[in-house]
């Protein structure tokens, strides 16, 4: 399997299939630290990322913000002191798309390179 981090994100349809319990399987061993949750009947990928201050924070959820821009791809966000909270979904679909781990790993992968 392809690694998620070389994939991009693919424009995605209303009518587009969630994905199955066996696909997030597939995709999950790639992205062990973020949990699927359900708010609003809605299955997410979330995960909270710990920093040593406000401003190390704020500039990860910069770096996070442009990443998802770049892909046409956008999380909530949320800015703590010395944490973010990043939560996936494809609103379209309501639900879980390939394009959420996707970005889950180059969130990953932001995180590693800022710290």
């Amino acid at each position: 399997m392809q690694s998620l981090t070389e994939m991009k994100c693919e424009v995605c349809r209303v009518d587009a299939p969630q994905l199955a319990e066996e696909e997030i399987a597939a995709f999950q061993p790639q992205v062990p630290e973020w949990q699927v949750v359900e708010l609003d009947g809605i299955r997410r990928l979330e995960r909270v990322f710990k920093f040593g201050s406000y401003l190390e924070a704020l500039s990860f959820a910069d770096l996070v913000a442009k990443s998802a821009e770049a892909e046409g791809h956008h999380p909530a966000i949320l800015l703590e002191w010395g944490k973010v909270t990043v939560t996936w979904w494809t609103h379209k679909i309501r639900g879980l798309h390939r394009n959420d781990f996707i970005m889950a790993a180059k969130t990953d992968q932001l995180a590693r390179s800022s710290q």
